[in-house]
């Protein structure tokens, strides 16, 4: 009766997670060194937020941000401002400010796709309200 049980409740956990979806982007800078380029994005991803009329859905998505110089201090960094365009299938991210040479910076990629299963909150790894990211760091 217990085996019976815990197959029952293994295959309720299964079934109610989502196929994870292997989402990774690149971040490079294009030729003349002005802009950002991201590639790799899912499509559905880019028409949604393509569709914002505000504008700031790159920004909740994949904002970039200067490199302090106590990394600890990376999360209290204000948002580099500028202009997100869709070329073909990539993002291209143009600053107001050139970038400045020797100068770091990181793109902060929110993970919306992660940790979607009820597995990761039961094994302590996700909290309720907690988006995952990745920094993505690159230098001028």
């Amino acid at each position: 009766m217990k085996t019976y049980c815990a197959i029952i409740l293994a295959t309720f956990l299964f079934a109610c997670s989502p196929k994870p979806q292997l989402n990774s982007i690149s971040i490079s800078l294009t030729n003349n060194k002005k802009s950002l380029q991201f590639k790799g994005l899912d499509q559905d991803i880019i028409g949604e937020v393509s569709r914002d009329t505000i504008g700031k859905g790159w920004q909740g998505l994949v904002p970039v941000y200067r490199m302090p110089a106590d990394t600890d201090m990376k999360s209290y960094q204000p948002e580099q401002p500028g202009k997100y365009q869709i070329v073909d299938s990539m993002v291209v991210f143009t600053p107001d400010t050139p970038f400045a040479a020797s100068q770091t910076y990181f793109v902060r990629w929110y993970r919306f796709d992660k940790g979607k299963k009820a597995s990761d909150y039961l094994r302590g790894q996700l909290r309720p309200g907690q988006t995952q990211f990745t920094d993505l760091i690159f230098k001028q």
